[in-house]
């Protein structure tokens, strides 16, 4: 017996990650996680509706329609990394003094912000003030890329102080927090080594025949797969993690009723 599948790389990775999003969040919700992180579980809802629309929506709706749902959609995720990173920031470092907190924020902050300006063109400001729709999907889709990249910046530089300082507060090695603060750290650096590899790309590449440029679409698209690789070993991860209860987490005991005790002790 032989069986085809039809499916190519894209497709069994979307899945891959569509899956292990819907079992990450049975983890949230089935071990009470949700309750101390509201914004990280709000941000793979986010995450999970938008592999799911991309499926559904793709090739039938008109595309204005449809790059106004995405963009949309790519804002409030971005603000909700942002939520995300001050709620493990946080947990993170509780009991911290609130002057080394907003000192500490302050300077990542600073620096991402710094590296945000200087990186990459900012398109011409007529353009994007423009009396038109597009032009405010423009507005819009700027906002959310520029807003994507400070998440990414700022989760690097989250994950690393979590890493080497945590352990002084309440979030050592073997802590929630700590270990998904770990995989959005993985998830962003891997991104940020898309993000750059692609600049030097296209700052490299230059085909001059159909040849090359079907080779430079190919590695492409085997970085794209390679990212989406490191995500589902990030959520993995995660499930993981977030199944095992932390060390020293308290389990509330069933009290049995007396009558109910007195019955057992009955011969």
């Amino acid at each position: 017996m032989h069986f085809n599948f039809n499916f190519t790389t894209a497709q069994t990775l979307w899945t891959l990650t569509f899956a292990a999003m819907l079992v990450l969040l049975v983890v949230l919700l089935g071990r009470d996680r949700t309750r101390r992180f509201p914004w990280f579980t709000a941000s793979i809802v986010l995450v999970a509706l938008r592999l799911l629309a991309s499926r559904i929506l793709f090739g039938k709706l008109p595309s204005l329609t449809l790059s106004a749902i995405f963009i949309t959609l790519s804002v409030v995720m971005a603000l909700v990394g942002l939520l995300v990173l001050v709620e493990m920031a946080r947990r993170a470092f509780v009991g911290l003094k609130r002057s080394l907190w907003i000192a500490n924020s302050a300077g990542l902050l600073a620096v991402a912000g710094t590296v945000l300006a200087v990186w990459g063109p900012w398109p011409a400001w007529k353009t994007l003030t423009a009396d038109s729709q597009v032009a405010t999907l423009r507005l819009m889709q700027l906002a959310a890329q520029k807003g994507d990249v400070l998440v990414i910046l700022l989760t690097v530089g989250l994950g690393l102080l979590v890493v080497m300082f945590g352990r002084r507060y309440k979030a050592g090695w073997r802590s929630h927090t700590q270990q998904i603060v770990i995989g959005l750290w993985t998830a962003a650096t891997a991104q940020l080594t898309l993000v750059l590899v692609l600049e030097r790309i296209a700052k490299t590449a230059a085909p001059h025949s159909q040849e090359e440029l079907d080779h430079v679409l190919g590695l492409r698209d085997k970085l794209f797969n390679a990212n989406s690789i490191v995500y589902i070993a990030v959520l993995v991860w995660w499930i993981v993690c977030l199944w095992i209860d932390e060390p020293g987490e308290k389990v509330e005991a069933v009290e049995i009723p007396a009558d109910e005790e007195r019955k057992e002790e009955l011969p």
